[in-house]
């Protein structure tokens, strides 16, 4: 059965009708924001999880890296693969400590020439020196961050690097972390091949560790 409105009611209900679509609207935009806010705010919250040794789970770790090359004008992204790492947690958490080795050869940019001369000895000579490792050496506070500073060593040359904690979500004996920090590979002594990556690596760690 058909039912038509009157002259008088057809104004009424359409903006009625547009004022209910106009909050319901914005009431899901709002909500939409909220979750976004409140799914930014979880994933940048560093929870102390339980003290005791944690082994970092390769196959649900991924370590990436941002440069650039063509002299600063394109951006690369790339990957590496854990060998292993293994992070403990201190009763004192200042005591704490993270250590960590990185397959050479694994680099990949996606870009197989430029893979190859990475990993030529030129570069990162991977068949002389298979791993870059990092060891921390102290966990301290900066700036409301928690920061652990330690060696990285790549080509058998060690230089202090700062790895900032920006999340970490305990979930019963499992550890979700966060990481972040900035290489120079001059530091190294790897300055070949500027034009076709820069000096400056952008690295981010997201590992999934499980107590022991």
């Amino acid at each position: 059965m058909n039912i038509a409105l009157s002259s008088s009611i057809q104004p009424a209900a359409v903006v009625l009708l547009a004022a209910a679509a106009r909050s319901l609207t914005y009431s899901r935009t709002e909500m939409d924001s909220q979750m976004n806010t409140d799914l930014s705010t979880d994933l940048n919250v560093v929870t102390i999880p339980a003290a005791g040794d944690y082994a970092v789970d390769r196959s649900r770790s991924t370590i990436s890296f941002t440069t650039r090359h063509l002299f600063g004008l394109a951006p690369v992204r790339g990957t590496f693969q854990l060998r292993e790492a293994g992070i403990r947690v201190a009763e004192q958490i200042e005591q704490s400590s993270a250590r960590a080795s990185i397959v050479a050869m694994t680099v990949d940019t996606g870009n197989a020439t430029r893979d190859t001369a990475v990993r030529s000895a030129r570069y990162l000579d991977v068949e002389q020196y298979p791993d870059l490792s990092f060891a921390s050496t102290a966990l301290v506070e900066v700036d409301g961050r928690w920061v652990l500073r330690g060696l990285l060593t790549v080509c058998g040359r060690s230089c202090p690097l700062d790895v900032r904690v920006d999340a970490a979500q305990p979930d019963g004996s499992r550890l979700r972390l966060r990481a972040t920090s900035r290489i120079d590979r001059y530091e190294f002594g790897l300055t070949a091949m500027k034009g076709m990556a820069g000096r400056y690596l952008e690295l981010r760690l997201d590992l999934v560790a499980d107590r022991t």
